[in-house]
């Protein structure tokens, strides 16, 4: 099923993790819906960008969220966050367009110069944060670019 014209709901709720653990990873109805916002808002991520965007993890449920070591306050429990790569560029490069762009983003992180995070508010209400941040083995920082 797709969320949106590039992103899947296999995609979005796509976990090794739990499939090695057999781990449910099925999003309740609330997720569900905040997965198909973040679907919508990673369609204008990819078009910041100009390359397709290489999902590794989308919506996880606490239990496998537990088990990958993530924030006991992570949005990905709530379908609100996806971690990705772009072939080709750095995840600072990706970070900077970002920040630099007008997307609504609640925060954006370079994480251990591997992957972005990427983020929307919990509920469509909620205005974004716009956080941008690096978090490393010297800890967590703000994103300077």
């Amino acid at each position: 099923m797709n969320l949106s014209e590039h992103f899947t709901y296999a995609e979005l709720t796509r976990s090794d993790s739990a499939a090695r653990l057999g781990l449910d990873n099925t999003p309740p109805p609330d997720a569900l819906e905040n997965l198909k916002r973040l679907a919508a808002f990673l369609e204008q991520v990819r078009a910041v960008i100009g390359k397709p965007l290489i999902i590794s993890s989308g919506f996880r449920s606490v239990e496998v969220n537990r088990a990958v070591g993530g924030s006991s306050t992570s949005q990905h429990c709530k379908g609100c966050a996806a971690d990705f790569r772009v072939s080709g560029m750095t995840p600072k490069q990706v970070v900077d367009l970002i920040v630099k762009s007008k997307l609504q983003y609640d925060q954006v992180i370079e994480e251990f110069t591997s992957w972005v995070h990427i983020s929307i508010p919990n509920k469509p209400e909620i205005g974004p944060r716009k956080q941008a941040l690096i978090i490393d083995r010297q800890g967590t920082r703000p994103f300077t670019g």
